[in-house]
This record gives C-alpha cells, sequence and structure tokens, in this order.
C-alpha cells in the first residue's frame, strides 16, 4: 500500500473559508486580512529558512 501526504494544510483550508466569508457578505474585511494564512505560512516559513541559513553560516565560521 502507498502512503501519501499532502493536501491543502491548515492555512490553506482557512483561507479557502476566509474567501467564501467574504464573497458571500458574511465578513466585510479587507483582502489584506481575508488572505492573511498565507501571508502568515509565507512568513513564518522565510522566517525558519533564514534562521537555518544563519545557523549553518554560524557554523562555518
Amino acid at each position: 500500500m502507498e502512503k501519501t501526504s499532502g493536501g491543502i494544510g491548515f492555512a490553506g483550508l482557512l483561507t479557502i473559508v476566509f474567501i467564501v466569508l467574504k464573497l458571500t457578505d458574511v465578513i466585510r474585511w479587507s483582502w489584506l486580512w481575508v488572505l492573511s494564512p498565507l501571508w502568515i505560512s509565507l512568513g513564518f516559513s522565510l522566517l525558519l529558512f533564514l534562521t537555518i541559513l544563519i545557523v549553518l553560516w554560524i557554523k562555518k565560521i
């Protein structure tokens, strides 16, 4: 049996929920806040990547 992983993830699902709520006028947030789960995920990934780079750079010195 082959095991696969992946999928939409929490941030993607939350973004879809926010978009649906925005388009159905349930919430009246700006698009910046509606798409904020994507920005937060991107920012966290970038922070993790930079932290790893800094640690590797320090160990090299």
